[in-house]
Parts: C-alpha cells; sequence; structure tokens
C-alpha cells in the first residue's frame, strides 16, 4: 500500500490578513498532529471573499509569491517535513493580478504555481475585475508523498482542467475554494445547487480514476453590505470511483484529515480503463468555443 494522509482547513475569514494567516497555520498544525502528509488552505483564505465588489482597495490585499503566506507556509513545511497548496493573492507586476496556489513540497521548496484559469463573473462574484487569467496551464507536480495537481474553484466545473491535469500523472487533484449560497436564494435553490457543485467533482474523480480533494470556507460574509454570501463548508474527499470518503460540516471550523491509498489510482484505471478508450483522435471540436 502507498498511502498518504491529506489534510483540508476548513474555516471562516475574518478582517484581518495576519490573523487569518496565523489561524491557518494553526489548523496546519492540528492537522499534522493528525497525521496529515499534504495539506490545503482553502481559496484566498488570507481576507474575506473580497471579491463581492468591484473595489479598488482591495488590490492592497495582494502580495508577491514567494511573499508572506508563501514563505510562512514554506517555514511550516520544511519544519514538519509536510507538502503544502497554499492559496494567494498574487500581485505579479504592476496592473497584473492572479488568484494563484503555491506547490510547497516537504523540503520547504516551493515546486512552482499555478494561476486560477477559469475567471467567473457572478452576482458577489466579481473575479474578472481582480484577476488575470492564469497562464501557467494545467500542471501537476512531483510530491515527496504523490503526484498533485491543483485547480481553484470555478475551475473545478470544468472536466476539461480535472481532465488535462489528470493526464500529466496527478494522483489528487485539489480544489481551493471559496463557493456560498445567496442567503435570499439558499431555500429554493440552495439544494439543488450543492448538489451540482460535489457531483460535479465526484465525477472528475470517477473520469479520471483519481482522488479529489476540496477545501471550502465557512461563515456569512459582507465585506460589501447587503445579504453577503453565507459559504457553505463541506470540504470533502472523494475516492477513486468517486465515492465520499469524508466530508465536513456547513458551519464549523473543520481540519478535515483523510487516508488515501494511492495505489488504488492504478488498479482503478485498469477496472474502469476510461484513459485507454479514450478516442483522442475524435476531439478536435474540443478547441474551438462552439461547432456550428
Amino acid at each position: 500500500m502507498n498511502t498518504v494522509k491529506i489534510g483540508l482547513l476548513q474555516h471562516a475569514c475574518g478582517r484581518e490578513p495576519a490573523a487569518n494567516l496565523a489561524k491557518a497555520l494553526e489548523l496546519a498544525e492540528k492537522a499534522v498532529k493528525n497525521g496529515a502528509r499534504i495539506i490545503c488552505t482553502q481559496e484566498l483564505f488570507r481576507s474575506r471573499y473580497f471579491c463581492q465588489a468591484e473595489d479598488s482597495r482591495n488590490f492592497a490585499l495582494a502580495e508577491s509569491v514567494p511573499g508572506p503566506t508563501c514563505l510562512a507556509f514554506q517555514d511550516f513545511a520544511r519544519k514538519h517535513g509536510v507538502v503544502v497548496v497554499a492559496a494567494v493573492f498574487e500581485k505579479r507586476a504592476k496592473g497584473i493580478y492572479h488568484n494563484t496556489a503555491a506547490v510547497i513540497d516537504a523540503d520547504g521548496s516551493l515546486l512552482g504555481t499555478y494561476r486560477k484559469m477559469h475567471i467567473p463573473d457572478d452576482p458577489l462574484f466579481y473575479e474578472k475585475y481582480y484577476f488575470t487569467p492564469g497562464d501557467t496551464g494545467f500542471r501537476a507536480w512531483k510530491t515527496r508523498y504523490g503526484t498533485i495537481g491543483v485547480l481553484i474553484c470555478w475551475d473545478q466545473w470544468f472536466p476539461e482542467a480535472a481532465r488535462l491535469t489528470a493526464l500529466q500523472g496527478a494522483e489528487i487533484l485539489f480544489y481551493p475554494t471559496a463557493i456560498g449560497w445567496h442567503p435570499r436564494e439558499k431555500a429554493t435553490l440552495g439544494g439543488e445547487q450543492h448538489d451540482a457543485w460535489e457531483t460535479i467533482q465526484r465525477a472528475h474523480a470517477v473520469a479520471n480514476g483519481c482522488y479529489v480533494a476540496v477545501c471550502n470556507r465557512v461563515g456569512l460574509e459582507r465585506p460589501a453590505g447587503g445579504d453577503g454570501i453565507e459559504f457553505w463548508g463541506q470540504s470533502f474527499v472523494a475516492g477513486t470511483s468517486g465515492q465520499i470518503l469524508a466530508k465536513a460540516g456547513q458551519k464549523k471550523d473543520e481540519v478535515l484529515v483523510v487516508t488515501v491509498d494511492l495505489e488504488k489510482v492504478g488498479d482503478t484505471r485498469i477496472h474502469w480503463p476510461f484513459l485507454r478508450d479514450r478516442r483522442i483522435d475524435a476531439y478536435k471540436g474540443l478547441t474551438k468555443r462552439f461547432i456550428d
């Protein structure tokens, strides 16, 4: 068996970036004590979800990579011998900002970054104002404890992103996330919205024969006033056949530590040979916006 424990850090976020970073590091310590060897933060965890409004003052929250967040988790990774996926609001250059995840190996080295490729623009999710679409492409990294891929939030709805990451050898797909309900819609649409979100990601595990680990935040946030967003938590890990291995709750800070057996990736792909049977000669249309 080639088992490893992965840890997801689900928590509410406050106004102060330094306090949010301190909380994430505290939860990461708990994950390590419970045996986690690969740890993932939630999306944009150093702040409240500021994309609820277009406000130029929020660009002051951005930092370089490496910067304070990355350096803190590099020290943490080196101290504890763990791999870390750390989400960052990245200032790449003047006028160029990204929604980014830094991938840090167990010796503290920065293996690289993934920049969010799909950028939403929906009510209270005005990310196109802040983030330049990623230019890293879809990537996988060989870490001390396995080969992992990282995608971010809105990326989780796109099967192409999961497939291209899995095709590079990813055994676990990590999704740092910030998603929740519009409070006025929760009673009528909340159940089906959450079910769709969970189902599409479980389907990525099935289609690619890999693990999927999703880390979401909790709490009601109103940084722009109004009703705000009620983040639904429920971080989860899906197995190689799409089964839910473990799931966090809706409302509380939680460290979800789950054991995964990486040997099952190969076993699943033998018995469900989707990668073998792909008709790569017939998929040209996927590079088109629409086929008339």
